[in-house]
């Protein structure tokens, strides 16, 4: 989007420059008045602009196509855009500290968010209670690999570095786990892989386990929330908070299709802040802009395989 330069005076006039306070509320606030510049500019540039369009993995999707999800490689990292509809997705592997946190707030505002657990985080005693609150309060329960193995190098592009052999057996017993807990394995087709990370190989493997690989949509900072307080590249919750904002403020198509992912715990080296602390309130703003939550199965329902699960 480019404005003329009279507009980009009068958005300098208008929009409020935020405050130092350091209190939550202020990062709402904030957002909210630069929304409606935004908004206001846009009504003044109308008429102006050609249809934009989102590229994603060398190939380009038109707005006129917001219908359908946006791919990359073989996995969807975006659900059809036609709708104000956001997916949560947690991820867990060895810590689950804001787990009670995440489902209560989502419990308060009769929210229905996905969750994808390696295998030893469903067989470790300490957390079947939490599994079995996810479940039996309408949560999507998915796999994320047993062992969390790296799929391929963090070259661009990346190189498969494991077996089909090595693939097939670790989703296996992550599947075998999620049985064990109630949930048939047609019921959790959908599959983060670990790291986020994948090759179109890993994508084919898992349509060809009646399965589909998704991912996260990339655009903002939530999925730093993991990072520890020594980490060069830590990010605060706050800024996450701000980044999904500002991804909704800035993007044509705003959070729809959005598959927002987040983690369901960070350990005890990330003690400065969390990022489950703020999802509350960052529900509630996203629900005053019109979102409304949704599971990754519900939202790409018309993607999901048919017919058995290896």
């Amino acid at each position: 989007m480019k404005f003329s330069n009279d507009s980009k005076k009068l958005l300098e006039k208008r929009i409020m420059k935020p405050t130092k306070s350091n209190g939550r509320r202020n990062i709402f606030s904030y957002h909210r008045v630069s929304l409606a510049c935004l908004l206001w500019l846009l009504a003044i540039n109308i008429g102006a602009e050609k249809p934009s369009t989102i590229t994603s993995d060398s190939r380009e999707v038109t707005m006129e196509k917001k219908s359908q999800p946006i791919w990359d490689r073989g996995a969807i990292i975006r659900g059809p855009r036609d709708k104000k509809w956001i997916a949560l997705e947690f991820t867990g592997g060895y810590y689950a500290d804001g787990g009670t946190t995440i489902l209560n707030e989502l419990k308060k505002r009769s929210v229905k968010a996905s969750f994808f657990f390696i295998g030893d985080f469903y067989r470790n005693p300490a957390f079947k209670s939490l599994i079995e609150r996810i479940r039996d309060e309408g949560h999507y329960l998915g796999p994320h690999s047993d062992k969390h193995p790296l799929y391929a190098t963090w070259e661009n592009p990346p190189k498969l570095i494991i077996s089909r052999e090595e693939f097939d057996r670790d989703l296996s017993q992550n599947m075998l786990e999620i049985v064990r807990f109630g949930i048939p394995k047609e019921k959790a087709r959908l599959f983060i892989p670990p790291y986020e990370h994948f090759t179109e190989e890993i994508a084919e493997w898992t349509r060809e386990r009646g399965m589909l690989l998704i991912n996260f949509t990339p655009g903002t900072r939530s999925n730093a929330d993991y990072m520890e307080d020594t980490d060069k590249n830590f990010v605060s919750a706050p800024d996450m908070v701000k980044s999904i904002l500002r991804k909704e403020e800035t993007d044509p198509d705003g959070l729809n299709g959005f598959l927002l992912l987040m983690h369901v715990g960070a350990g005890p080296g990330r003690t400065r802040d969390h990022l489950y602390d703020y999802l509350g309130e960052l529900l509630d703003e996203l629900m005053k802009r019109g979102y409304h939550f949704v599971r990754v199965d519900e939202m790409l329902a018309d993607y999901v395989p048919n017919g058995p699960v290896k």
